[in-house]
């Protein structure tokens, strides 16, 4: 009869690349998603303060609409004609019935052109619109 040696199990240490790859991953991950997140912050938009003001997070389906104070609007970085931010917004209320905008216009920007932008939202039957406001500043 031929009987064969089983194999001891080999007792594995920890391995460290895998997961110093995995941290390596997840680093560039949260980087890059925190990058997008402050960008429509850095705009040169200075919306007008509230005492009552409070920071929000962020959801799936919104987006931050910046109204300088010469009127242009920016949305994701890219500034847009009205024609064109009435088109993406139709666009994206078709796919997304519940969509949100939050608006963030400079306090020396006139009321007449942040109108024309809410008017822009309702024909693009977005209806959930909010302002961008800022806490006011501690001394």
């Amino acid at each position: 009869m031929n009987f064969r040696k089983r194999a001891q199990p080999q007792l594995l240490g920890f391995q460290i690349a895998p997961m110093v790859d995995i941290l390596l991953v997840l680093l560039v991950f949260f980087i890059v998603t925190w990058n997008f997140a402050i960008t429509e912050n850095e705009l040169d938009v200075k919306v007008p303060t509230a005492s009552a003001a409070k920071e929000q997070q962020s959801v799936a389906n919104q987006t931050v609409l910046n109204v300088r104070k010469n009127g242009t609007v920016v949305m994701n970085r890219k500034e847009l004609s009205l024609t064109d931010l009435r088109a993406k917004l139709t666009q994206l209320s078709e796919l997304y019935p519940d969509y949100a905008i939050i608006l963030r216009g400079d306090k020396q920007l006139p009321y007449e052109n942040l109108m024309a932008v809410m008017d822009i939202c309702r024909q693009a039957n977005i209806w959930n619109v909010a302002f961008a406001t800022a806490a006011p500043q501690q001394n």
